[in-house]
């Protein structure tokens, strides 16, 4: 039977990478492996077709010969009558290897195939998240912050090694110390996770007392947090190693810090800009007005209410709202919408005098309505919803 074009056998176009081609012979090895097919003579045959057009292809050089020649190019690269898993099939056997290697480590949580392909690792804490909630005056100038919090420490009788003073460990005599059993399916050696020692290769002869042979203890911890200027809620800082200790000596594991931030009575926070009200006087609105107003950082700057300012107006105060996270010298913009209080009510004598006005000034009884406009800013808009 004339061979398909290795592309073809693998569904890949002929610039597909290198992962691509590793991806794409994997499905396939799994589809139409002998052991999900036993008894199966034409699944073999499109696992062997599979392993061999991997064969060319995920190495360079072949591939780069195939491309140019075609099958006389790799001619003699693969030998289709050997068993590729035996130790003597073909050239390219050690990627063929870890890509299976990573498949049954899916399906089975392990590696597979010669002894010393695995390696032991120590298992690392895990990470701790501490929600911290701060003021917005907090969040402006940062601060020093002291947190209590549970975490499991290192066991201090042990020193971590969770075996009792001078009994030690000995390799695992359920996995002779890999930290594996293997079983054998087909002509594949499967390895899972050693139940007995959980897959360190190693058992504590004599357990810690006070850790119970895990190395860590919980114990109540006090840490000083530094709240950079500028953060907001949602946003995270990272200490890395204040987390978990890991068991039997292992790296620790990180502490994130996770920020909330509480409302202000006066201040509402826009990313870097900070937003307020301020009531003005109908006079004030008229006439125009110089007033004093108190800013997120507690001084007081003088605002020009211009003459003639409607109700709603949004000014702005360059360089006084929030720092910026990562440059907290450079500040955002402070923004003040100013509304007309109108007194709920008025002495003989302002009455007398509002009425004069309205007698000077005259009434329209019947307004005309304004214009609406489509082209409102984005904080005009956010205004607009109060």
């Amino acid at each position: 039977m004339a061979k398909r074009d290795y592309y073809e056998v693998l569904g890949v176009s002929k610039s597909a990478s290198v992962d691509e081609i590793k991806k794409a012979y994997r499905k396939l090895a799994m589809q139409y492996h002998p052991d999900r097919n036993p008894g199966n003579k034409a699944a073999e045959e499109k696992f062997k077709e599979a392993t061999e057009a991997y064969t060319i292809l995920a190495d360079s050089e072949k591939r780069k010969q195939y491309d140019q020649f075609g099958f006389a190019g790799v001619e003699g690269m693969f030998s289709g009558g050997q068993n590729p898993f035996s130790g003597g099939g073909f050239s390219g056997f050690e990627d063929i290897f870890s890509g299976f290697e990573d498949i049954f480590s899916s399906f089975f949580g392990g590696g597979f195939g010669t002894s010393g392909r695995y390696q032991k690792r120590a298992r690392r804490g895990s990470d701790l998240l501490y929600n911290m909630e701060i003021s917005l005056n907090d969040a402006v100038h940062g601060k020093k912050v002291d947190i209590t919090f549970d975490r499991l420490s290192s066991c201090e009788k042990c020193h971590g090694s969770g075996s009792s003073s001078g009994s030690g460990r000995t390799a695992c005599p359920n996995c002779g110390g890999t930290g594996q059993v293997r079983r054998s399916q087909g002509f594949f050696s499967i390895a899972t996770t050693c139940s007995r020692c959980n897959g360190t290769g190693e058992i504590i002869n004599n357990p810690c007392t006070a850790c119970g042979g895990r190395g860590v203890v919980s114990k109540k911890v006090t840490k000083t947090i530094k709240v950079p200027p500028g953060i907001d809620s949602g946003k995270r800082i990272i200490i890395r190693g204040e987390g978990n200790s890991g068991e039997q000596g292992a790296q620790a594991g990180d502490l994130h810090i996770k920020f909330h931030i509480k409302p202000h009575p006066y201040f509402i926070r826009e990313e870097n800009d900070l937003i307020t009200e301020i009531p003005i006087s109908y006079t004030q609105a008229v006439l125009g007005s110089d007033i004093n107003i108190d800013t997120i950082d507690g001084k007081t700057i003088k605002l020009k209410i211009p003459a003639g300012c409607e109700n709603g107006k949004v000014l702005r105060v360059k360089h006084e709202g929030m720092p910026r996270l990562e440059s907290p010298t450079i500040r955002g913009d402070l923004y003040i919408r100013v509304f007309i209080e109108i007194p709920k009510t008025l002495s003989r004598e302002e009455r007398k005098i509002l009425e004069n006005f309205k007698d000077i000034h005259g009434e329209n009884q019947k307004p005309t309505p304004t214009k609406v406009s489509n082209k409102s800013s984005k904080m005009e808009d956010f205004f607009y919803r109060f």
